[in-house]
Formats: C-alpha cells, sequence, structure tokens
C-alpha cells in the first residue's frame, strides 16, 4: 500500500558547497558503534565489524598507516628462510661473508615478526558502545606528547605510559619454581665477580650510555617494600640486613612488581604495565608527564631545560631535576648533562634561525631534535660498538640510512625487504601485526649490570694527573652532583672514556651492587635481576632458546667450554632445563666482536628496528615540515663525537680517531712536576 512519494531532486555535485559537504561526509568516518547503548550493534558479525570501522576511519582521515609489501619479498621469503634454517645447522650467521651475514639476518628478523610479537593489552570483552573521539589536537600532529600517546593517532594509547609490556614468547608462569633453585645460592656461585673482567674494546661511557637508554625505555610499576613485598628466603645459615644498620633476617626483601588485572577469573598475573613510554622520546631527559616536563623547563615558559653553571639543577629531595633518576651514578649524570646542555643548544639555534617561532615550538622541535639524535647515535654507533662485526656495522646503518651502495646488498634488501631501501626513517610506519611495545624479554636481555666496574680513577684530561680513586658507593646517589661539579664535566667524560667497563659474561656482577642501598633498603641486585625474570614468566634459559628458534641444549657442557663453570652450573641446577636465563645468557661464547650472547642478539634483531619502524616521528613524520630543515640537518650531521666536543672542546685531541665514542679513547700519559700536556 503506498503511503508516500520520495522525491530525490537532481544534485549538483561540482558545486564548492556541494564538495565541502563531500568532505565533511568523508570527515565523519561512519561507525554504527558511535551511538548510545540502547542502539548497540548486536551480534557477532557486528562485533568484527566494529574493528573494520576502525581501521576504515582511521585509514579515512590518514591515522594508519599500510605498508604493502612486494609481491617478490613474499614469494622469496619462505624458500630464503627455509634456506638459511638449513644452512645455520651448519654455519651460524655472524660465520658467513658479509653480505649473506645480512641476508641471512633480515631472513631471520621475518621469521621473528611473524611469530614472535605477542600483544599483551586487555581487550574489551563485549565491544561497547560510545561517543565519537574527539579529534587529535592539531599539536600532537608536529610534536610528541608528553606521555608518548597519540604516536599512533589511530590507536592513541599505544606504547604511552602505563602501557603494558608485550611478549616475545609465551610465558612461563611457575609459583613453585620461583625461589629454585636459591637466588642467591646462584648469584653467589655463579655471578660474583671474583676478579675484574673487562671488556677491552668498549669504554664506560658504553656502560653509561645504555642505562641513559633503558630508563627512556621501560620502568615496571612497584609496589613500596612496606606495602607488598618479595621475599627471598637466605641459603641455611645465612641472614641479610634488609635496611641500613636494620637487624639481620633470614629473607631478602624488595618491592613487588605491580601486575595488571587481566579479564577472567584464574590468569597469572603476569602483565605489566611500563611507568614510562615505550617509544624513543628522550623521557629520561625530559620527563614522562606535562607536569615532571613543565617543572624541568626554564622559567616562565623558556623552551630551554634549567642548569646552573651548566649542571643539573638540585631537587628539593636531593636528586637533580631530570627526567629519571633512579639508580643514580656519576655516568648517569654525565650523560643527562651532557644532553640537556645539547637540547639548550638546539634551542639557540631555532631561536636564531627562526626568530618567529615562539618558546613552546623551540622546546619540542628541539625535543624531536635531541631525541632522534640519541636514537641514531644508538642505532649507528652504540651498537656497532659493543657489536663490533662489519656485518653488524653495515646493518645496523642499513636501519637508519639504506644499505651500502654494493650491488649485493642492494640486491638483499630487494629480495626480502624493498620497503627500507631508503632506511626505515624513510618508510611508513609498521607495527608488523602487533601493537608497538617493548616486550618482557626484551628487558630480560638489556640486564648489563657486569659491564659497571667496582672501582673508578678520576684523572685530569690535561696532565694524565690522577684526582681521585673511588668505589662506586662513593660516585652513586647524592655523592653524585657534588662530584661531577668537584671534577668537571670534561673529566669526568675523560675518566669514563679512557676506563674499560666489566665483560658481560659469568662471576663478573659488581659486588658493589650486591650490597646496594637505594632508598633505604639494602638489595642485591644480581638476586633481584634473578627473581624478577622468574616472577615476570619469562622463560628459563633453554626454553628462552627454543622461543627464538635456536637448538636446545641438552649438556651443560654445550654452554660452557670452561670445566670449573660447567661444574658450578651442576652443583646449582638439576638439568639444563632449570638454567635461569640471565645465567644462560651471560654463559654463553658470544660471536667474535660481540659483547653479548647471540641468544640475547635475537631479541635485538627484532626490536632494534621496531623502535625505529613502529614511531610516527621516525618514519613518516621524520621530515622537515614536523623538525624544521635545521633539525634535519642537525641530526644528518651529528653523532656521538660532535655532541662531546660541542660541550667539551677541550677533549678534542683525545677522542678515537676513525672510531665511534664508545671505544677506548687515548690516555695522555701522565707529566712530571704538572708541566705541559701530555
Amino acid at each position: 500500500m503506498p503511503v508516500a512519494t520520495l522525491t530525490v531532486p537532481r544534485q549538483d555535485v561540482d558545486t564548492a558547497e556541494a564538495r565541502a559537504s563531500a568532505a565533511r561526509v568523508d570527515l565523519l568516518a561512519f561507525n554504527p558503534w558511535h551511538t548510545s547503548e540502547d542502539f548497540r550493534p548486536l551480534g557477532n558479525l557486528n562485533r568484527a565489524r566494529k574493528a573494520a570501522y576502525e581501521a576504515s576511519s582511521a585509514h579515512r582521515l590518514g591515522r594508519r598507516f599500510v605498508t604493502v609489501e612486494p609481491r617478490r619479498n613474499t614469494l622469496l621469503g619462505a624458500p630464503l628462510r627455509a634456506g638459511f634454517r638449513a644452512v645455520n645447522r651448519f654455519v651460524p650467521w655472524h660465520r658467513l661473508p658479509t653480505p649473506l651475514g645480512l641476508l641471512n639476518l633480515m631472513a631471520f628478523r621475518q621469521t621473528l615478526r611473524r611469530h614472535n610479537l605477542i600483544d599483551t593489552e586487555p581487550r574489551e570483552a563485549l565491544p561497547e558502545a560510545g561517543p565519537v573521539p574527539p579529534p587529535p589536537d592539531e599539536e600532537l600532529l608536529v610534536r610528541r606528547s608528553y606521555d608518548g600517546s597519540y604516536n599512533d593517532l589511530s590507536a592513541p594509547r599505544m606504547g604511552a605510559v602505563g602501557a603494558t609490556f608485550g611478549r616475545t614468547m609465551p610465558p612461563v608462569y611457575r609459583p613453585d619454581r620461583f625461589d629454585s633453585p636459591n637466588p642467591v645460592t646462584v648469584s653467589r656461585e655463579l655471578l660474583r665477580r671474583e676478579q675484574f673482567i673487562p671488556a677491552t674494546s668498549l669504554n664506560i661511557l658504553a656502560a653509561a650510555w645504555i642505562q641513559f637508554q633503558v630508563h627512556d625505555w621501560v620502568k615496571h610499576r612497584r609496589f613500596p617494600v612496606s606495602a607488598r613485598s618479595v621475599e627471598v628466603p637466605m641459603p641455611p645459615g645465612e641472614t641479610w640486613r634488609n635496611t641500613p644498620g636494620g637487624p639481620r633476617e633470614a629473607v631478602m626483601r624488595f618491592g613487588e612488581d605491580e601486575a595488571v588485572p587481566t579479564p577472567g577469573d584464574g590468569r597469572p598475573p603476569i602483565v605489566f604495565a611500563s611507568d614510562v613510554s615505550h617509544w624513543w622520546d628522550g623521557a629520561e631527559v625530559y620527563g614522562g608527564d606535562r607536569s615532571a616536563a613543565t617543572s624541568l623547563r626554564e622559567p616562565d615558559g623558556g623552551a630551554g631545560l634549567r642548569l646552573e653553571d651548566g649542571h643539573l639543577p638540585g631537587g628539593s629531595n636531593g636528586s637533580p631535576l631530570t627526567g629519571f633518576t633512579d639508580n643514580w651514578w656519576l655516568g648517569l649524570s654525565a650523560m643527562h648533562t651532557l644532553f640537556a646542555r645539547e637540547h639548550n643548544t638546539v634551542c639557540e639555534a631555532l631561536r636564531h634561525e627562526y626568530p618567529r617561532m615562539d618558546e613552546d615550538r623551540i622546546y619540542h622541535t628541539a625535543r624531536l631534535v635531541v631525541s632522534a639524535l640519541i636514537a641514531k647515535i644508538h642505532t649507528v654507533e652504540w651498537t656497532p660498538a659493543i657489536l663490533a662485526t662489519e656485518t653488524l656495522d653495515v646493518g645496523m646503518k642499513t636501519n637508519w640510512q639504506g644499505p651500502p651502495k654494493k650491488w649485493l646488498d642492494q640486491l638483499g634488501v630487494w629480495l626480502l625487504e624493498a620497503n627500507g631501501r631508503q632506511g626505515i626513517p624513510k618508510s611508513l610506519p609498521d607495527h608488523h601485526g602487533a601493537p608497538y611495545s617493548l616486550t618482557e624479554e626484551f628487558v630480560t636481555v638489556y640486564r648489563m649490570h657486569p659491564l659497571m666496574p667496582d672501582d673508578y680513577e678520576l684523572v685530569d684530561h690535561r696532565f694524565g694527573r690522577r684526582l681521585d680513586s673511588l668505589d662506586f658507593t662513593a660516585l652513586q646517589g647524592a655523592a653524585t652532583e657534588p662530584l661531577i661539579r668537584k671534577t668537571g664535566l670534561v673529566n669526568t667524560l675523560y675518566s669514563l672514556g679512557i676506563a674499560h667497563p666489566g665483560a658481560i659474561t659469568l662471576h663478573n656482577f659488581p659486588r658493589t651492587l650486591q650490597a646496594f642501598e637505594r632508598d633505604g633498603e639494602v638489595i642485591d641486585l644480581s638476586v633481584v635481576d634473578l627473581v624478577r625474570t622468574r616472577r615476570r614468566g619469562v622463560p628459563r634459559y633453554n626454553d628462552f632458546r627454543a622461543g627464538l628458534h635456536k637448538p636446545r641444549i641438552r649438556r651443560f657442557e654445550d654452554l660452557s667450554a670452561d670445566p670449573g663453570t660447567v661444574a658450578r652450573l651442576r652443583d646449582v641446577y638439576r638439568s639444563v632445563d632449570d638454567i635461569d636465563t640471565m645465567v644462560g645468557l651471560f654463559a654463553e661464547n658470544p660471536p667474535a666482536g660481540f659483547g653479548f650472547s647471540d641468544t640475547a642478539f635475537r631479541v635485538f634483531i627484532l626490536m632494534a628496528s621496531r623502535r625505529l619502524q613502529s614511531d610516527r616521528f621516525l618514519t613518516v613524520d621524520f621530515r622537515p615540515e614536523v623538525y624544521t630543515p635545521l633539525g634535519m640537518d642537525w641530526i644528518e650531521r651529528n653523532g656521538m663525537t660532535s655532541v662531546v666536543l660541542r660541550h667539551c672542546p677541550e677533549l678534542a685531541g683525545i677522542l678515537p680517531r676513525g672510531a665511534s665514542a664508545f671505544a677506548p679513547w687515548r690516555p695522555v700519559v701522565p707529566v712530571r712536576n704538572g708541566g705541559g700536556h701530555g
């Protein structure tokens, strides 16, 4: 029965009004879930459609990027991966010629991307209706947020403060093995430094640098020890003093990690959130929220960071004012001081070049520039210094700037990863199938405390004269800032630059960190590292190897060729499957030139490129319109050596020629009677 006639008048779609109307319709990015609960779409099909609507909306608005893999990469990837798996049964990647080794690593990285990225973020059990989210602040399109949000505009909380640590392999939660074997015994028998073993290809600045970086990337949320603590039983007949001057107890006590509640009952508490953003955003220098960042800036909204006579100002609690001050010591202070000065120098350059740019824009642009410069230094300088092989040197430079012009290297990238032919910063963001996060396994392989010596010499850079000899306790915590002011940044950098860090191996954990006073507690950091790794569900060493596609070991002799180490392993562990991950990583004989094990390196293969490729500000928005032409040029022309020399020009004749600033510096020969220069 007809009830009405609907007439749609002819439309002129070419008028300005019609085009504006069409643009408004496009921006609506229709999603039927943007409604009230009464009108929520029903059924499983609509639940699946919700993700499609969100993806379509993000793509339409230019907030999500799709990297299409060339067909040849898809077709050739599988046989090349299979071929290298067969080759690696007889010849490991690091013994292949450099072009083949690089191709091997690219093939292996593809395997890891397919099988070793596990998302841990809790998801809504039932999709919920809700209002249309507001568009991101326009300023967030051209600057980093304070807390890491809105890096991925289609998923604003991805990688932000409070985002969970992902996984590289399924977790293993075994409360019955938390204290087995006793972690204190493991530490005493296998980790304790018996005699300092140096890493002679590096200087202590390399150790300070990695702590500087880890503070940017990861920080587990923890309960105060007074509220909720882990209690580790001491071996029979031993006791521990948990507070300075406190009573001796039969347990070692420290704060417990704060797990993220997961939906559903009965799931083990093995998902944890980070108190810093997962992005490479310089949060250790700038702070992780608006309040902290604002407090570190010059008064009255100035773009620069607060410094007093070139040093970090002191805070009310005795710690310096900077973004991250946990485990503070002289090397960390030198890094923070150096890059706070660098930030202020970039600000001055921007003011001079762009006189109309306001102070807030100068601050955020300088932060982008300094953070990207730090990422570049880590990628093309620190990493090739600690993994000192031609293959890794070429590989890391390929990550940043594309492969060398040699036809074989170019061919390898063309065959397997054509999207990286100009370097990751000239590609589009790509999360490779899982939301970006750093992982618990990543945290585990960056436990590099053996790098820290127990004893230090402070030396005058002009005459090679010793200024002081100190143990670690005397240059950490509250003693740090008075010491660096007394010694000066130049002499501090020189003293750390001419000295070696420790090798990352068994029997080389710093003794001073095995009775370390921190925040009113006394902890054995080696025990804390072992216990936290177990409680976070990181698999034991043999399962860890298998999860990274390495063959399992069957005998203790497969792990170490040293009879004494094998004997101790047998004494401590019932079987090879019980070996702690950290112990196994330290015990491995690394490839020639490597500062850490090949198993740890496998996590690195995956995450080194992911930290760059997931980041909008190191890919699609790494461009002059965002960074300014001056900022892009600053990043291109500078590295660790130029940063050091800009702020400490007195060191020009001392830094190594043709090598990274993380390689040992030339020591000045002491001159008798204080005359002349060395």
